[in-house]
């Protein structure tokens, strides 16, 4: 890696499985994985959306087509498998909606899918009932399912374990504190929840083909006593092991490695902001680039020139510009900084 430029270092050395453009492609996971939609779907791929519009008068605008159900950000692997348990019913949590200070009421697992809340509970169950039969759809149609594991911080239920993409008090829901806990999910959890979940998975949709990712987005806060920088190193950490584990275990799962590509040595901070967490435009668009090469049948990856080369400003300022859009993502993460 020597000599590179950020953009010049491809780590892919094979894939085990190649997405053609008739291939039905889902995404879920953190905020990160909503690029891949982006990039799919400006390619012409065809990305499976099976919520593409509201199911009722009351159910709100927002967040259709994000990903290919309306399931909001899941950050965890735990909520990615109770999703799945509750869209089968094999899992029926305690916590049906959530009251706000203003009246209104929200789904506790997806707490920000729209904004304006729900007149009653009844409202948040008939949305609800909609949408997980959208999932199902989904889980059953598609023919390559992508999933970007985010955090291994999430809050749970005391009673039941039900796991949440937010604590109660983020959203300002109206609860008894005392019902919900911290859980930082460690390896072997996380191993065991995702191996589970590619096991239904398949149960269901024998020919689905997985690919999953880490996400370079770094923690905003930490609940965990230590400071985030240790606390975002240990996270991330422990979702790559997993990531490369349960890839190297299961013969229709991938690994892309776009948390490398971003966070690697080669990179430095190049495809950082200024806060040092975001990742920039220029970093989605050479993750998605080398994404589309080998997965996508694109060809050669699209290697920055060489160091010595004098960049075209016309030409930078023309991508910049079509990278931003790219790089605009939906993220309950941020309500978290938006309340402190």
């Amino acid at each position: 890696m020597t000599g590179r430029t950020a953009t010049g270092v491809d780590p892919i050395v094979r894939t085990g499985f190649s997405i053609g453009r008739a291939d039905k492609v889902a995404t879920a996971g953190s905020c990160f994985a909503q690029h891949v939609a982006r990039k799919l779907r400006d390619m012409g791929f065809n990305y499976l959306n099976t919520e593409p519009e509201p199911a009722f008068a009351f159910s709100g605008p927002e967040n259709f087509g994000v990903y290919s159900a309306r399931y909001g950000n899941l950050y965890t692997v735990r909520q990615l498998l109770q999703l799945f348990r509750r869209a089968y019913g094999l899992f029926t949590p305690e916590d049906k909606a959530w009251k706000r200070a203003d009246g209104r009421y929200v789904d506790p697992f997806r707490p920000y899918i729209h904004e304006a809340g729900f007149a009653s509970p009844q409202e948040v169950e008939a949305e609800r009932e909609s949408h997980l039969a959208a999932v199902r759809q989904l889980f059953e149609d598609c023919d390559v399912f992508v999933f970007t594991l985010g955090l291994t911080e999430g809050w749970e239920a005391v009673n039941d374990g039900a796991v949440f993409p937010l604590a109660p008090g983020v959203v300002g829901a109206d609860v008894a504190a005392d019902g919900y806990r911290f859980h930082n999910f460690t390896v072997t959890e996380m191993e065991a929840d995702l191996n589970e979940f590619l096991k239904r998975l398949h149960r269901i949709n024998p020919a689905c083909r997985v690919l999953l990712t880490v996400s370079p987005v770094a923690l905003i806060a930490t609940y965990e006593d230590s400071h985030v920088l240790t606390a975002n190193t240990l996270s991330k950490s422990a979702l790559r092991v997993v990531a490369g584990q349960v890839s190297g275990a299961f013969d229709f799962v991938d690994y892309f490695p776009s948390y490398e590509m971003i966070l690697g040595p080669q990179a430095g901070a190049a495809f950082l902001a200024p806060d040092l967490r975001e990742v920039t435009p220029e970093g989605v668009a050479h993750a998605m680039s080398v994404f589309a090469a080998h997965y996508l049948g694109e060809g050669e990856s699209r290697m920055a020139a060489p160091v010595d080369a004098p960049p075209d400003a016309e030409a930078v300022a023309r991508q910049r510009a079509a990278m931003a859009q790219i790089a605009s993502v939906i993220c309950d993460e941020e309500k978290i900084d938006s309340r402190s």
